[in-house]
């Protein structure tokens, strides 16, 4: 069930309580003052036996549904903040899942390749001579290196003036 929905049933709930509680209580007060015996009644007629039970019987039952109807209340303007860490949570999995799924690339491809993709993956669109000293490797074995991550499918180079751009293929 929805914690609006739940809040907002809580809080009707505590009204039909309280609307039960006080006619009760009412009709309590009006039994004991017809059929109080004692000799002395306090002032304004009321017994000295019924204002002790009902007393503690009233702060009990207002605490039980004050708080029901706290809660109810809780319910309904603080679901917001619920659905925002949830939220946040799955952001968090999301990303920790793209890690996950990069390393499980990684682990398919050499030192070399794995140096190229992981600088291609910090910075997207970076160009062939930015990557060559990035990965510290020679421009022809750079060379040889993209074209094999090229085929395999997980790069793209764009021509770029007189350099090439390299973009990551594999969205992870």
């Amino acid at each position: 069930m929805d914690n609006k929905k739940l809040g907002i049933a809580l809080v009707v709930f505590c009204i039909f309580i309280a609307i039960i509680f006080f006619s009760f209580k009412s009709q309590i007060k009006e039994a004991t003052s017809i059929g109080c015996t004692c000799d002395v009644m306090e002032e304004g007629g009321v017994c000295s036996a019924e204002q002790s039970t009902v007393g503690i019987i009233d702060y009990v039952s207002l605490a039980l549904i004050f708080s029901m109807l706290a809660l109810g209340i809780y319910l309904i303007f603080f679901e917001k903040s619920q659905k925002a860490i949830v939220s946040t949570l799955e952001k968090q999995k999301k990303i920790q899942t793209e890690e996950e799924k990069f390393n499980i690339l990684l682990k398919g491809l050499n030192q070399d390749e794995q140096r190229v993709i992981k600088a291609v993956k910090e910075q997207d669109g970076i160009t062939q001579q930015t990557l060559r000293l990035r990965t510290d490797l020679h421009k022809s074995k750079l060379s040889i290196l993209l074209d094999g991550l090229e085929k395999k499918g997980l790069i793209a180079r764009k021509e770029k003036g007189k350099t090439k751009q390299v973009f990551l293929k594999v969205h992870i």
